[in-house]
């Protein structure tokens, strides 16, 4: 007699998985680079809202730092400090979605030089392989194709240096002011930098630290967008790009 213990469970077996279908002839591959140039363009422009979405959180944060500021004499510059440290945050996360953003806008641009740019206007041709396993490499590994600090570099160039120069004007005007009490309230400009070092202090921070911190910071800035400027290529000064 065959107990329940003696009974042993076979597994089906399970069937083969199928091979992938690749294309056999020019019309396939065509529609599946067309279906693959759809899909990569979808999940660029999908960053690229993205990057807007960042840059005007900075802009209606700058205008509100500038407006609550700007509206009193009695307002701290501060503020101003506090909206550019809250700026330098809104470009650090803008930074990191443009190297997503760049990593599909690389792989768009690369079909769209070697294949698209080729059917309306013909030139010399170039061994389609070298494109194509740049192409097929990038897809099995993908990596970002910039440093942090270049992209910010180029976030800078594009939008931020403006807002952080704006508030940088607003600081000097708010610190080089003074509210006149015998004048009826009437402001005017200091007589002397140790009087503008002693409008510059935060709390119990003295004014050269914070001149010093906020020279440091521009200078830093300045330095990076030099750095990383492009001088060719397709990502150079004047060309068409984000």
């Amino acid at each position: 007699m065959i107990t329940e213990k003696e009974i042993t469970i076979r597994p089906e077996p399970q069937a083969k998985p199928a091979p992938p279908i690749f294309p056999t002839n020019s019309v396939e591959f065509v529609n599946s680079l067309a279906h693959y140039y759809r899909g990569e363009l979808s999940r660029m422009m999908s960053w690229r809202d993205r990057l807007d979405r960042t840059t005007n959180w900075a802009i209606a944060a700058v205008a509100a730092m500038l407006s609550v500021s700007l509206s009193s004499p009695e307002s701290h510059h501060g503020v101003l400090l506090f909206a550019m440290v809250l700026v330098f945050l809104l470009l650090s996360i803008e930074s990191r979605r443009y190297r997503f953003f760049h990593v599909y806008r690389s792989r768009v641009r690369l079909v769209e030089r070697n294949y698209y740019a080729r059917i309306f206007a013909p030139r010399e041709m170039i061994d389609p392989a070298h494109w194509m396993n740049q192409l097929g490499e990038d897809l099995r590994l993908p990596k970002f194709s910039m440093f942090f600090s270049e992209a910010m570099a180029r976030r800078l160039r594009r939008n931020y240096i403006w807002l952080f120069l704006i508030l940088l004007a607003a600081w000097l005007l708010k610190t080089t002011a003074r509210r006149l009490q015998s004048k009826g309230g009437q402001s005017e400009f200091i007589q002397s930098t140790t009087e503008w070092i002693q409008n510059a202090s935060v709390v119990a921070l003295p004014g050269w630290v914070v001149l010093s911190i906020i020279l440091i910071f521009y200078s830093w800035m300045f330095y990076i967008m030099i750095k990383y400027r492009e001088s060719t290529g397709e990502l150079a000064y004047g060309d068409v790009h984000v």
